[in-house]
């Protein structure tokens, strides 16, 4: 099995957030650092990673995975599933 991982636009987002599996992920590269999402069975785990700080961030559906990122990533950064 080879590791498999393409951008995918910010304006789907939201499409991709809602059908991700256990064993994919979405990382978002900014400015602030590295944004990365993975879903268990019952909640989203949404990890902040920054100059070496790991912030953890649960939540239950992707809108409010998207309002919750709203205010934190630049317009320009890029947007990976993996």
């Amino acid at each position: 099995m080879s590791y498999q991982e393409q951008e995918i636009a910010k304006t789907n987002l939201l499409k991709h957030l809602k059908v991700l599996d256990s064993d994919e992920g979405i990382r978002v590269e900014d400015k602030i650092g590295f944004v990365f999402i993975n879903k268990t069975s019952r909640r989203y785990c949404v990890n902040i990673s920054k100059n070496g700080f790991d912030e953890f961030f649960y939540m239950y559906n992707a809108e409010e995975i998207l309002n919750f990122l709203s205010s934190k990533l630049d317009p320009m950064s890029k947007i990976f599933l993996y």
